[in-house]
């Protein structure tokens, strides 16, 4: 299921390696300065606490795959046992822990995901839920669920967020998953190409695909990364389509199942 098809080189992650660094750091930056940890976001049922337990639980079950791939399969069996429930009953356990042993185990994961993902061989893969990955791909994965999970903890406490070049990696994803927004749509894959044309926070102009495409996809970088990891309803984003298809993927957009 996160078979995106993407070819990372060993340049590409090296940008998105301390973009993840910093992505994780304003996000730590914000909750170690909140007091209350029992604040709801807008995932529902979620607290600040369930958003950093969340994060904590993937970046542990990152360091399963790469150390000790074999024991992945453990991993796979409890999240199938789970069924949907999975990912808010881990959050639900971690979010139990007292508040300072969470960030704290946070702390240190994601310190450890980094320095394994940075030592990695970009060819080695490993297991990950419905595929097999590379550190290629993981980097940007890693910080695009840091970048939309702690979009929720702003949300949630009304903190401004500046947005950075960091969103050109979760843009990039957000386009890889025009495959997957069908998929989960129960919807044929179109054959014709994609443009996507973003602007990007400081002016840039971020493009993928042919120019020529009829299908095309404009707007914000940020409003296309907040819809493509649905932390925004399609009518609260500046984002334009242009042809059926096109519209029909900003409908249904997303990154992950």
């Amino acid at each position: 299921m996160l078979d995106y098809g993407l070819d990372l080189s060993g340049v590409e992650r090296a940008l998105a390696l301390p973009g993840l660094v910093a992505e994780g750091a304003e996000l730590d930056a914000l909750v170690a300065g909140q007091a209350d940890w029992s604040v709801p976001t807008p995932a529902a049922g979620w607290t600040i606490a369930h958003q950093i337990a969340h994060l904590a639980a993937a970046d542990a079950n990152v360091l399963i795959a790469i150390r000790t791939p074999e024991a992945f399969d453990l991993v796979l069996k409890q999240a199938e046992a789970a069924g949907p429930q999975r990912a808010d009953l881990e959050a639900a356990e971690g979010a139990a822990r007292p508040r300072a042993e969470l960030l704290a185990a946070w702390r240190a994961g994601r310190a450890e995901v980094a320095v394994a993902l940075r030592d990695l061989p970009l060819d080695h893969g490993f297991p990950w839920y419905g595929s097999e990955l590379t550190a290629a791909l993981m980097v940007p994965l890693r910080l695009m669920e840091t970048w939309a999970h702690g979009q929720d903890v702003f949300d949630a406490v009304g903190a401004t967020r500046r947005p950075t070049s960091r969103l050109q990696h979760v843009a990039a994803l957000g386009v890889l998953g025009r495959g997957l927004s069908f998929y989960a749509a129960q919807l044929p894959l179109p054959s014709e190409p994609f443009r996507v044309e973003l602007t990007g926070p400081d002016g840039q102009n971020w493009a993928w695909g042919p120019e020529d495409a009829a299908q095309r996809v404009q707007g914000s970088a940020l409003d296309f990364c907040l819809r493509a990891a649905q932390r925004r309803p399609l009518a609260a984003t500046d984002l334009t389509a242009v042809g059926e298809d096109a519209r029909t993927w900003l409908e249904n957009a997303r990154i992950f199942l």
